[in-house]
């Protein structure tokens, strides 16, 4: 009798377990995980990428969305406490975000030229690729960083900054579309050539003004609301030049952020290759 009861509960468990097995074969996730070391590192960069990212471009769009215009309303004696507080935790992140996106960006393109220049059948072109880019993308910076200065006169007008910045960005855009179009380009290749060109320009100003300017302003406004000591006169210029440099980066996020999603999932640049 006990064997009987026994060999019942075996195969009733034996049952269940295969119905649990096939629930799961048929209506459970299905993994399969690709192989190979470099499929990690480049999901691994990308998923750091899109984390920086959304913390670097979030905090430049609270900044000039909602930051700057509520500074604004707040009187000065509440300004001078609530800046240096705010500010200092934000550009932490915003700085720091800022450079892990580029960083690994570059990672991620490098192995985008990497693979063109092998389809190509010449592997040192994407060092080559890589350095005119590099270049293309720092002289432009140049050019643009005195139209960010705070100025008077012609330069100070806010469509002759505005023109004067978007013809540079274009000139450099259509240079490193020229120097890195090969027929074996992608347009992965060609959409990040832009739109990390953009996300450079970017960085060097996040590091180089904003940032600079920042710190200065968090000193002397935490000087002021703890040892009531006046703001120097050039605090007034300095944080119009560093909100100049911030509406310039808002602005060139749009360009660069279509340009990012197209390099995946927009093929439009394939067709200038030459």
């Amino acid at each position: 009798m006990d064997a009987d009861i026994a060999s019942l509960l075996a195969q009733e468990t034996q049952m269940i377990h295969s119905l649990l097995s096939f629930a799961i074969h048929t209506w459970g996730p299905q993994f399969s995980f690709p192989r190979g070391g470099d499929a990690v590192e480049l999901i691994m960069i990308r998923w750091l990428h899109f984390v920086a990212g959304i913390i670097w471009i979030g905090l430049l769009y609270f900044f000039n969305l909602i930051g700057f215009p509520t500074m604004k309303q707040l009187d000065a004696s509440v300004r001078v406490k609530v800046y240096p507080v705010l500010m200092t935790r934000a550009m932490a992140w915003f700085r720091y975000s800022a450079a892990i996106t580029v960083l690994v960006g570059l990672r991620y393109f490098y192995h985008q030229l990497s693979a063109d220049a092998q389809n190509a059948g010449n592997p040192s072109l994407a060092l080559r690729w890589f350095g005119l880019w590099l270049l293309v993308w720092l002289v432009a910076y140049a050019l643009i960083y005195p139209l960010q200065l705070p100025s008077k006169g012609f330069l100070n007008n806010p469509w002759v900054r505005t023109i004067g910045i978007a013809a540079i960005v274009i000139a450099a855009s259509w240079a490193v579309l020229d120097l890195n179009s090969n027929p074996m380009s992608s347009n992965g290749h060609l959409a990040i050539s832009v739109g990390g060109g953009i996300g450079l320009l970017m960085l060097m100003n996040t590091w180089g003004v904003v940032w600079r300017v920042q710190k200065r302003l968090i000193g002397w406004t935490r000087d002021a609301a703890e040892h009531g000591m006046p703001m120097p006169p050039e605090a007034e210029r300095l944080a119009r030049w560093g909100f100049i440099a911030s509406r310039v980066g808002f602005w060139l996020s749009f360009p660069m952020l279509f340009l990012m999603g197209a390099a995946d999932h927009y093929p439009f640049l394939s067709s200038i290759a030459r």
